[in-house]
């Protein structure tokens, strides 16, 4: 690659890429992906060479280097549509879209630097920007004429008219409803190239290519659904079926193209990306699967720095995710034309949907709806879904454009595998665990919440100090989650035994909360378990007995389930009257039918509230968008509707490392939790922008302690730091 005016730069320390070559990259990228958007490539590629051609300007270099927080916005997107005469008038439209919004929305920005929030809190935002012109409009025309732009003098009057047709245009587009397409394509290519810069040329070979998936062509008489044909013309597909008949291999047989693979919980994508990278390596050797994830620089330990950064980004053969990063698009998140443009007709796997709360419920359909949409081939994977939720979804797919698909009653009775009983508190459970250590067996504990889990944990440790116990939930650091995580599964990174938990012939405990209950695959032999909703529940037992052979088909391990409270708040997170109906209909001292799990379901979900997201959604079921063009929502009112884990805090003793650290050494310090824990605290403006929480609040064994989070605990040695 050739350089051109190497002083100037669109990054500092530590790259230092200079704009030539980031105006390179990212155009090669978008050309590159435009017709896999179905927008023009050299339209693409001369919006690409523009977006950032104001980082010329000398305010911005000085800024890169500058240690002082300016007292002036700059936004270089605004001094890039300057030169935007120097194109065809044809083609300004799409420019515009492409260069002034792709970092912020063009008004109501989060931090109102959009264009229009500078144009009604600035006398003169143009003014700022054109600031030492004459100084800096030759480097950026060098530039230009670089690339094949046929350039010549721009007056200060030509730019001040180029900036109000940019504003005009502007101020006319957020009037109208729906999302810039445009938009979308440079964001993604921008976040690409930006990730991988002198690697992109390397990784562009791998974009948008179908994955060979023959793989999961495999049969056997123990997985019931690989002898099930997946051939059919139904675009959709619904498969109802129990935990081990092979409804992960069927899905991906209905596949055609690229793959969205999605479960519930970030713990089981982690475990679905590694068992699915390592099944489809021998067909494909080169093959592009990523897994989005806040932590998946820890799951992708031993990859490269390219490989990992670009998890998030377009172009994926397959794509491991949540529903909740899905739902991006329902909500009009920063980014979300991107993800909606490369999720546009590829095949997407919702796999262990089941009713979840009110709040998911609605949102998994209004995904349903986006989806179905944007002409994705949708296919469902359940094992306990309630029969009204069901039929919305078909409703929403129609029938007739959805394979159905169900075992019948005697392959069912083949997957009978638990004894469930019922008691009446913890201190019931200490004599079964007890007699269980004795007998050499693996016990699993689940309880409902984090707390719960580390009183439970702490006072087995003290009982058994002889017996191997680990306490796994979701509010430690990443890094060490991520320890915790492979410690459970037992097996190392050549997928060998361990003999810890999983793999042990030993006696041991695991205590974990809801983190446990999908595709984290684990077989212990006995369980005790806080009441959840049915569903969750089946869930959960699918962590015992769950090795299916010849020798074990037929025989029954124990699942010991604690009575559900009476008080409302006892049962958070899950409602109390659910609670009680799924423990009710659950056998006592008796098997726990297959076949008798769908009529145990629509028992306890006999109708279902579908609380009412409609007002929150961007796209409406009318099929319309609604949402300014050339925004995005400051925040997702999902993570407020989920009541989850949405901001990051950080340990004292970590704050000087993850100020010079890098992304991804901060992300493994970081610990997720909710804001009214944390609101109260200290918190950075770097990063994530993690709360501190006292160092006190905090153990590798425990994990954060939430009660302990107060601003009074902070150690005073690190004042003087």
């Amino acid at each position: 690659m050739k350089q051109i005016c190497t002083h100037i730069k669109a990054k500092g320390l530590p790259e230092q890429t200079t704009l030539y070559e980031h105006l390179y990259l990212v155009a090669i990228v978008a050309e590159k992906i435009a017709p896999h958007f179905n927008l023009n490539p050299q339209i693409a590629r001369l919006g690409a060479i523009l977006h950032d051609i104001g980082k010329a300007s000398t305010i911005f270099q000085t800024r890169l280097t500058s240690n002082k927080k300016p007292d002036t916005p700059f936004r270089h997107e605004i001094a890039s549509c300057f030169f935007i005469s120097l194109f065809n008038e044809n083609i300004h439209p799409q420019l515009i879209e492409m260069v002034i919004a792709h970092h912020k929305s063009v008004i109501n920005d989060a931090r109102d630097k959009g264009l229009l929030d500078l144009e009604e809190q600035q006398s003169n935002p143009f003014g700022l920007h054109i600031k030492e012109w004459e100084k800096w409009k030759d480097d950026a025309l060098t530039i230009l004429q670089s690339f094949g732009v046929e350039t010549r003098d721009i007056t200060i009057k030509e730019a001040e008219d180029n900036y109000s047709k940019v504003v005009e245009y502007c101020e006319d587009k957020v009037k109208e409803q729906g999302y810039s397409e445009w938009r979308g394509l440079l964001m993604a290519a921008d976040h690409f190239a930006s990730a991988l810069s002198g690697k992109t040329d390397e990784y562009l070979g791998r974009l948008f290519n179908k994955p060979n998936l023959d793989f999961f062509k495999r049969t056997s008489k123990l997985y019931p659904l690989s002898l099930i044909s997946a051939d059919s013309n139904n675009t959709h597909t619904m498969v109802v079926a129990c935990t081990g008949a092979g409804k992960t291999d069927y899905l991906f047989r209905r596949c055609k193209g690229r793959v969205f693979y999605t479960l519930p919980f970030q713990a089981s994508i982690n475990a679905m990306y590694k068992r699915v990278k390592n099944d489809l390596l021998k067909d494909n050797p080169d093959l592009d699967i990523r897994l989005l994830h806040s932590a998946s620089s820890i799951v992708l330990n031993g990859k490269s720095h390219e490989e990992k950064i670009i998890q998030g980004h377009v172009g994926a053969s397959i794509k491991v995710l949540t529903p909740h990063q899905i739902a991006a698009i329902a909500f009009g998140t920063n980014g979300y034309e991107a993800m909606l443009m490369d999720i546009k007709g590829c095949d997407v796997i919702l796999d262990e949907i089941h009713s979840y709360t009110n709040v998911t419920r609605a949102i998994v359909l209004k995904i349903v709806e986006i989806l179905h949409h944007l002409n994705c081939n949708i296919h469902i994977g359940t094992a306990t879904m309630p029969s009204v939720l069901y039929h919305k979804i078909i409703g929403i797919l129609g029938k007739e454009n959805v394979l159905e698909v169900k075992l019948e009653d005697k392959e069912l009775d083949k997957f009978n595998r638990h004894t469930t009983h019922k008691i009446s508190d913890w201190n019931s459970a200490q004599d079964l665990i007890s007699e269980a250590i004795i007998d050499n067996k693996k016990v699993l504990v689940v309880c409902n919440r984090v707390r719960n889990a580390q009183d439970q944990y702490k006072i087995l440790s003290e009982k058994y100090p002889d017996t191997p116990i680990l306490l796994l939930h979701s509010r430690f650091k990443r890094g060490d989650r991520d320890l915790k995580e492979r410690q459970l599964i037992g097996l190392d990174e050549n997928s060998n035994s361990t003999h810890m938990f999983n793999t042990s012939d030993k006696a041991c405990i695991v205590v974990s909360t809801q983190v446990v209950e999908v595709s984290i695959d684990i077989s212990f032999d006995i369980m005790v378990t806080e009441a959840a909703p049915l569903d969750g529940m089946i869930q959960r037992f699918g962590r015992v007995n769950r090795k299916r052979d010849d020798d074990t088909i037929g025989k029954y391990k124990p699942v010991y389930v604690i009575a559900p409270p009476d008080d409302k708040k006892e049962a958070l997170p899950y409602d109390v009257d659910v609670l009680k109906r799924s423990y009710n209909v659950l056998p006592n001292a008796d098997v726990l039918t297959e076949v008798s799990l769908q009529q145990k379901i629509d028992a306890v979900f006999p109708d279902i509230d579908f609380t009412e997201i409609e007002s929150h959604s961007v796209f409406k079921n009318t099929g319309k968008w609604n949402i300014d063009k050339l925004t995005h929502n400051r925040k997702a009112i999902l993570l407020d509707l989920l009541e989850i884990d949405s901001v990051s805090c950080i340990c004292e003793a970590d704050e000087q490392n993850y100020l010079q650290e890098n992304y991804e050494k901060r992300i493994q310090m970081e610990i997720s939790t909710r804001f009214w824990v944390v609101k109260g605290l200290r918190q950075l403006d770097c990063g994530s922008r993690p709360f501190i929480i006292p160092d006190s609040a905090y153990t590798a064994e425990l994990g954060f302690e939430t009660e302990k989070a107060k601003a009074g605990s902070y150690n005073p040695e690190y004042s003087f730091l």
